[in-house]
């Protein structure tokens, strides 16, 4: 399966690890559709090159994934890379913060995966990124690691069905990246803790034995690999881009 001419869809594709994403495949001769809830960052993206569309969508809301589908046309490959983080002690963690989690980093997943699936025709592949924290927990986290663990028990379930077709589900399991996500973590630590910002960062830098930040970049990488030829018998795989943390 070659990414040159496949129609490629990438939700959170407009910043970060999803823009990173898209600029690969665009790369590699593919066509690539992005969306977000952010119309600004989707269209500089899309300014850019024109193998990139934007369309704004919200993977939370069944009705504009729906949408995003019929406005995409027929994909060969769907990336459920919308995702946030949130911090805060389990037990003064709210419901609402719950809800938020689990109703972007899993409910968004199923929606963009089910209506991906659903108009899938020939051969396909089917990517979540997920986290190291749907590997493990981490503390001050828990709504976020157990949307993650979620992912990761989904996509392992949709290989058993998608098996015998030509279509494969995999998770990309990075620690943290160098993002805007992990500038907000910083900030986070650094409004809590008291500590500077450069000791922040190094402090979620050292989970990694490589004691650096995931670029996203290498998850780019990961993502067209699992697009690539000879990559038909990896499905159901959680694949931790971590530096050997997992």
């Amino acid at each position: 399966m070659s990414t040159a001419g496949q129609r490629v869809l990438i939700t959170g594709g407009g910043t970060g690890t999803g823009a990173a994403i898209a600029r690969a495949f665009a790369a590699a001769g593919a066509e690539v559709v992005v969306a977000g809830r952010r119309p600004e960052p989707l269209a500089e993206l899309a300014g850019a090159s024109d193998a990139i569309r934007a369309i704004p969508a919200d993977v939370t809301d069944e009705a504009s994934v729906s949408a995003l589908f019929d406005a995409a046309g027929p994909v060969d490959v769907v990336i459920a890379n919308a995702g946030a983080a949130d911090s805060a002690p389990f037990g003064r963690t709210t419901l609402a913060q719950w809800n938020a989690m689990i109703g972007v980093n899993l409910t968004g997943v199923f929606l963009t995966l089910r209506a991906g699936l659903n108009q899938m025709q020939g051969r396909g592949r089917l990517i979540a990124v997920a986290s190291t924290a749907g590997l493990k927990g981490y503390g001050y986290a828990a709504p976020y690691a157990a949307a993650k663990h979620g992912v990761v028990g989904l996509i392992r379930s949709i290989a058993q069905e998608v098996a015998r077709r030509p279509i494969t589900a995999n998770a990309l399991c990075p620690g943290f990246l160098d993002t805007g996500m992990t500038d907000r973590s910083v900030d986070a630590i650094v409004g809590t803790t008291g500590r500077d910002a450069e000791t922040a960062r190094a402090s979620l830098a050292a989970f990694n034995p490589q004691k650096r930040l995931i670029r996203p970049s290498e998850v780019a990488a990961a993502a067209m690999w699992l697009c690539a030829e000879g990559s038909e018998g990896i499905n159901g795989q959680a694949i931790a881009i971590a530096g050997g943390e997992i």
